[in-house]
Formats: structure tokens, sequence, C-alpha cells
């Protein structure tokens, strides 16, 4: 009889560990599945900046038949008369731009929701959340009226004027959140010292906000330098494009298409963008799992 019920457990339990081993594999290959369809576009452009330029467009093989760097060269040679490097220093602007106006803005006016009772503070907090929902699309044509009123079109004003003013709600949403997970006895501890709101928010508050910061600088670092639409419609001179709207430069429709220095630039464009999230990935991770998305 025990012999029995041990070969009827050893039996189950050989069973559930097949099974469980099953389970496991149809798990690693979908997962495997989903990755390579979703890293196939970003592999097909590297293979493609080293085909040449009459193998990309038609050619169904991945991986190229013949090697080659003119496309690099090209790339790097800029076009239009105007140079990589000015791309990238444009890029690099508007970029770097945007990181110093989200957090300068972002962080006083959550300061101010989170920390000072005026009159209407829920009721703004909630319009600010509001503009979430709305559409980019929405607001482009009375934007670009305005900025043209204003004579800023075909300068980097209109893409970095309105990161210095806090109209990205999700970063002042996002660092709100983090304050509020903050004891409110800092404060008081703050002001019995002598310090006033300026001292609360520079001395005691903005060092523990480091995890919001760099979260926030590393979103806005990549949403601006991959922004497309932005600088489509304000700058018109090719000496003021980023990388993205000169990648559009290469192709053109009515002539000669150079598919080959594009996919170069793509990849050279790219580079910097995984250079900066790898150095700062650990300060993603510990911003997001702070309270500063709690809701």
């Amino acid at each position: 009889m025990t012999t029995a019920m041990t070969t009827v457990s050893a039996t189950a339990s050989a069973v559930a560990s097949r099974k469980k081993r099953t389970s496991s594999v149809v798990f690693h290959v979908l997962v495997l599945a989903i990755a390579a369809v979703i890293l196939y576009p970003g592999l097909w452009m590297v293979m493609s900046s080293f085909k040449p330029n009459g193998d990309i467009v038609g050619n169904v093989n991945l991986w190229p038949e013949t090697w080659t760097l003119d496309n690099y060269v090209s790339a790097l040679g800029g076009i239009g008369g105007v140079s990589f490097w000015s791309f990238v220093l444009n890029s690099l602007i508007l970029a770097v731009g945007s990181v110093v106006g989200i957090v300068l803005s972002a962080t006083v006016s959550a300061y101010a929701f989170a920390r000072i009772n005026f009159p209407g503070r829920g009721v703004y907090f909630a319009i600010m959340i509001g503009t979430m929902l709305l559409p980019f699309h929405v607001v482009i044509i009375p934007q670009y009226i305005l900025f043209n009123s204003m004579g800023m079109v075909n300068t980097f004003l209109p893409l970095l004027a309105p990161k210095f003013l806090a109209t990205e709600a999700f970063f002042v949403f996002l660092m709100v959140q983090f304050l509020r997970g903050l004891p409110r006895e800092l404060d008081e501890a703050a002001r019995i010292d002598g310090c006033g709101h300026w001292g609360i928010f520079r001395l005691v508050l903005l060092p523990l906000m480091r995890p919001a910061v760099i979260t926030s600088s590393i979103f806005a670092f990549i949403w601006s330098w991959n922004d497309f639409l932005g600088p489509l419609l304000y700058l018109k001179q090719p000496e003021t494009y980023p990388l993205p709207i000169a990648l559009r430069i290469y192709v053109d429709q009515t002539s000669v298409s150079d598919y080959g220095a594009q996919m170069a630039m793509a990849v050279l464009a790219l580079v910097p963008v995984l250079l900066f999230f790898v150095l700062f990935q650990r300060y993603l991770v510990d911003g997001v799992a702070t309270q500063g998305l709690k809701g």
C-alpha cells in the first residue's frame, strides 16, 4: 500500500514537473518571439546602414551581401550644405534646453501645488491635470498663430519657451506626487530655523527630490531628442534642423533618395539616446520605484 502511494506520488510529481517545464518553455519561446518582432525594425535599420544604397529597398535579405561604410561617410559629411554636427548641435540645444526648462519650472510649480495653500489650488491643479488629456494636435494651430505673431517661427523659442513655463503637466504631476510623500515635519523644522518658502524648497526639499528630478530629466531629454512634429512646424531653415528633421532630407520623392545615408544617420542619432539611457537607467528605475508615480 505504501509502495503504491509512493509510486502515485512520484508519478504526479513527475507530471507536475513536466507541465511546469513545458509551460516555462512555451513562455520563453513566446517572449523571444515578441522580442524578435519588436527588435527586428531596429536590427533592420542597423544592417541596412551597411548595405549599398541600391540593396536597401526591395532586398528581402536582412544581412548585407556587400558590407560598406560609405553610408556613414556620406551621413557624417552632412547634406544640403549643413554638416552632420550642426544637426547634432541643434538636437543637443533643444534636448538640454528642454531638460533645464522642465526641471526649473516643474519643481517650482510642484512645490507650490504640494506645499502652499492658496485660493483655488485644487481647481488649478485639476485644470493642469486636464491638459494631459488634451491632444497636442488640438492646440497646434492656435500655438502656431501665437508664436508666428510674436516673430518666433524659425527659431528655437517656440520649442523651448513653453518648457520654462511649466506647460508639461506630466512632470509637474510626477513631482507633486513625490512631494506629497515627503513628511511636512521637514518644512516645519526648516521654518523654525528661519527658512521661508524659498529656503525650504532649495535647502530641504529639492535635494530629496533627486529621484523625481532625474526621472523627469531622462524623459524630457529622450522626448525632445526624438521630437519630430514640433521642429517640423516651427523650423524652416536646414541650418536649424535637429536630427529627426534632417533624416527627412535624404528622402526626396522627385529625385534620387539616399536611403543608405538616412539609415546611417538614424543609427548615429540613436547612439546618444541609448548611451543616455544606459548611464541613467538606475536612476530611472529608482525614480519610478519611489512615490513619484504614486496615485
